[in-house]
């Protein structure tokens, strides 16, 4: 299509109050799932009696049916959500079948030539009338403006939000609007260096923001929630969806109502299209320390030695060095070498994560450090019982003792050990585990008898 120059006499909107240059303060509360709670007070300076209010620059993405407009003394009778932007197309798009100005400039004498046109068709090109003839506005390097008489009444330059209310007296008020918008999103990762010898962990959290919404938002108090919030195929959450829930700095999120809630520490603002990271954690010298561990789901053999994974354990606790609500996100871990230079060892999601939890972040498989399990027998002791008998052999190629964690799952209600080698550390309804040492260069075995009952 043509790129033309556009022009045209804006009129104001009859009867309709603009809060957009009234003091705005914004408040955003961004979910994990896409989802964004908006909340703006604004002064509205109102007359008696029925009249439009326009909000300008709500989110492109509102959803409409979740808005809420409170004010003293006013009533809401109607509201309409105006998306269809302006633009050179939709202005050509909205005059089908009406009268513009064709304005072009001869570049031979540099003087301007204007004529009256009907437009009858902007599909896949502009086809206009001109007197008795039919042209196409083509793009063939004539300077060309088109003059309209007017924006249409349903061309926003922003998205814009508009209400028809019932105010009982003239004069200002604080409004409230709260909706619900797609568009926004957060995530957070983490930055672990591990130091092995010492024991220690330096933890560094960011929270990433990204805004597809259509819509800038400036100078807005930003809150995230960790947790899903329950949605119907209709999409209808309401705005009191946060109601009950403790709010809390980014120093240590709390929760509350089954959320965790992050609040920014300064208000910031997230322009359209734009991603932007804030620093919520920085956390030194944390307890931790390395663990092989060997996780089974069920009761089975391996014909051939599997790596143990190799991962980096710590508490999130204040005797630990933390002890601070975490959101789930990636946490990327760097171990120090020899030299005391921090190298990646790998990453792994981490899930929200209370206070007092520990946490276990998997960074690799160990090729000198195997476990081998055998399922060496089997009995159906009846319709409601088989007993379970198992080896696991770890073995340890490296020149310094290690310890291992076996994990098993798979264990019924009612399930009762025989006998084990080693004492097993319930983990939880179905799981146990057992810490095995290894000595260098040797190997261990772990066996037990389990009576599985459910």
């Amino acid at each position: 299509m043509k790129r033309y120059l556009l022009a045209a006499s804006l009129t104001a909107l009859s009867g309709a109050a603009s809060a957009q240059d009234a003091g705005v303060s914004r408040s955003i509360t961004i979910y994990n799932n896409n989802l964004a709670l908006m909340q703006e007070t604004r002064t509205l300076n109102l007359t008696a009696g029925r009249q439009r209010v326009e909000f300008r620059d709500v989110s492109a993405q509102i959803r409409p049916e979740t808005v809420s407009l409170a004010a003293p003394g006013m009533g809401v009778i109607e509201q309409n959500f105006d998306f269809d932007l302006l633009s050179p197309a939709k202005m050509m798009e909205k005059a089908v079948g009406q009268q513009v100005q064709i304005v072009r400039t001869n570049p031979g004498n540099g003087q301007e030539e204007r004529e009256t046109a009907t437009v009858l068709s902007v599909n896949d090109g502009v086809v206009l009338k001109i007197g008795d003839r039919i042209e196409i506005l083509r793009d063939d390097g004539v300077p060309t403006r088109v003059i309209f008489d007017r924006v249409p009444d349903n061309l926003r330059a922003r998205p814009t939000l508009s209400v028809t209310v019932n105010a009982a007296t003239a004069g200002p008020r604080q409004a409230t609007l709260s909706y619900l918008s797609t568009g926004l999103s957060w995530k957070a990762d983490y930055v672990a260096l591990f130091d092995e010898k010492a024991g220690k962990l330096d933890l560094q959290g960011w929270i990433t923001l990204t805004n597809n919404s259509g819509t800038s938002y400036e100078n807005a108090q930003t809150q995230l929630v960790a947790g899903q919030v329950n949605m119907t195929n209709g999409f209808r959450p309401q705005p009191q969806a946060l109601r009950g829930v403790t709010q809390a700095g980014t120093e240590g999120g709390n929760t509350g109502a089954d959320y965790l809630v992050y609040s920014l520490p300064q208000r910031t603002t997230i322009a359209d299209r734009q991603t932007k990271q804030v620093g919520f954690l920085d956390a030194a010298g944390v307890t931790a320390h390395k663990q092989y561990q060997y996780r089974a789901y069920d009761f089975a053999t391996s014909g051939t030695p599997i790596g143990a994974e190799v991962a980096v354990n710590f508490a999130n606790s204040t005797a630990s060095g933390l002890g601070e609500a975490l959101p789930a996100g990636i946490m990327r871990v760097y171990v120090r070498d020899q030299a005391g230079d921090p190298k990646f060892s790998g990453e792994n999601n981490v899930g929200h994560t209370p206070q007092g939890s520990e946490l276990s972040v998997k960074i690799g498989d160990a090729f000198d450090v195997t476990v081998q399990p055998t399922l060496t027998d089997t009995q159906r002791i009846s319709d409601r019982e088989m007993r379970y008998t198992m080896t696991y052999v770890v073995r340890n190629a490296r020149a310094e003792p290690v310890n291992v964690r076996i994990v098993q799952g798979g264990l019924a209600s009612n399930a009762r050990f025989a006998s084990e080698s080693l004492k097993d550390k319930p983990v939880d309804a179905s799981t146990v585990a057992w810490d095995v040492p290894v000595p260098a260069n040797g190997q261990t075995a772990l066996t037990f008898v389990l009576n599985n009952r459910w």
